[in-house]
């Protein structure tokens, strides 16, 4: 049974899956469905986390929109995720950013990894 199930989620990973890390700033391209047409509508922020391995793998974005924190959270191998392009990289010393949710303004940035 345990076989069975590991060569049906094999099918399921993206060929590609995009590099990035916590911390980074990505936009995500996702579609949207809207009654019988189909667009792509863009989603930029800085990831606070990832979770989960395999086909179940999720990441979590946060950008500020009018003045309101917008999270949102996406499976990384779903088909409703075009592409995630990589802004800029962050320098971080942490896997989850949980502090960036109670801060504002400058103090909610995350330092530029110079290479």
């Amino acid at each position: 049974m345990n076989e069975i199930i590991k060569n049906i989620e094999a099918e399921q990973l993206k060929a590609e899956a995009p590099q990035f890390n916590v911390g980074d700033t990505v936009k995500v391209y996702g579609k949207i469905k809207e009654g019988n047409r189909e667009r792509i509508q863009v989603f930029e922020g800085i990831v606070l986390k990832k979770q989960g391995g395999g086909v179940r793998e999720t990441f979590t974005v946060r950008k500020n929109s009018n003045g309101v924190g917008v999270e949102k959270t996406w499976p990384l191998h779903s088909p409703n995720v075009e592409k995630v392009e990589v802004v800029r990289r962050g320098k971080v010393r942490r896997a989850k950013l949980n502090y960036l949710r109670g801060r504002v303004g400058k103090r909610a940035k995350v330092k530029e990894l110079v290479k």
